[in-house]
């Protein structure tokens, strides 16, 4: 018998032989690929892994850094405007998906079963989201006074004034409306493209056997998006973690606080109290978080993968 080393040799050698086949075939292919490659490790893998790092420290351009531990995280937790931010933050998920969530969905397939002007209806949909965010905070501002169009409007109903802006159990409300009219046209579009690319064959077999509109949706159109919604909306859930945007523009985390969110609340520890150390403490905590939605993602649709 020969040595076990000679008879794996050839076996070896023919695998590498391949390998080394594959490479030099897609080596262009490889080398398009690879500013892209950097890109992304540049620009995304860097900082989150710079931001671990100095969630650890105590940052001063004047005097230089101080590893201080874990004192970030204990300064996170130990401070009850977090807990008020996170509050708030699941606060305004849960008013996105009671307000908003739907109306994307409800929309694509109203639009799906129009016969005439249904590309007018595209445009009118898609239209908000193209509003650039100064003009859309100044108009809703407008919109949302004491003697504005909505309350005007509430006025004919004898519904006295309401304060949407400045009473706190009315300003997270105004900011998810004033977002739901904005950006739901985006992901009706998307949705829209759900529902289109599922075969009409199915819909023309149902009305043949005699189901109605609403059977043809429950029975044929939600299964079949089952995995884009359950998609969407954990892209929501990340969406609506990292909101500041509107509740910072609008009312800057007020009135008392009242609108504060979490991420308003890193961009207040970063830019405010330039506080840079429990900033990146307090982000690396989302992205731990946010990690960790993904994950339970894509375990529950890991078929569809």
């Amino acid at each position: 018998m020969g040595e076990p080393g000679a008879v794996l040799q050839p076996v070896i050698e023919n695998k590498s032989a391949k390998r080394r086949g594959r490479f030099k075939k897609h080596f262009w292919g490889y080398m398009f690929l690879l500013p892209a490659v950097a890109i992304f490790i540049l620009f995304l893998w860097v900082p989150i892994a710079k931001g671990a790092l100095y969630s650890f420290y105590s940052i001063d351009f004047v005097k230089g850094n101080t590893f201080v531990g874990w004192d970030n995280y204990a300064r996170v937790f130990h401070d009850p405007d977090v807990w008020t931010a996170i509050k708030n933050t699941l606060y305004y998920m849960l008013l996105t998906m009671v307000m908003g969530f739907w109306v994307p969905i409800v929309a694509s397939i109203a639009i799906s079963e129009l016969r005439k002007f249904q590309g007018f209806a595209r445009i009118a949909a898609y239209l908000p989201f193209v509003v650039p965010g100064v003009v859309l905070y100044g108009m809703w501002r407008w919109m949302y006074d004491p003697v504005g169009p909505i309350n005007g409007m509430l006025s004919w109903f004898g519904v006295d004034p309401v304060s949407f802006i400045s009473d706190s159990k009315w300003s997270m409300i105004a900011i998810v409306f004033m977002e739901t009219w904005q950006q739901f046209g985006s992901a009706m579009l998307i949705y829209l493209a759900g529902v289109l690319s599922i075969p009409r064959d199915w819909y023309e077999a149902a009305e043949i056997d005699g189901a109605g509109v609403w059977n043809r949706i429950r029975y044929i159109t939600l299964p079949s998006m089952r995995s884009l919604i359950v998609l969407m909306l954990i892209l929501q859930i990340v969406g609506t973690s990292q909101s500041y945007q509107s509740q910072m523009a609008l009312l800057d985390g007020g009135p008392n606080n009242a609108t504060l969110t979490y991420a308003l609340l890193i961009v207040k520890y970063a830019f405010t109290r330039l506080d840079y150390g429990t900033a990146t403490a307090m982000g690396m905590l989302m992205f731990v978080v946010l990690s960790l939605v993904g994950i339970l993602q894509y375990k529950l649709n890991k078929e569809d993968y």
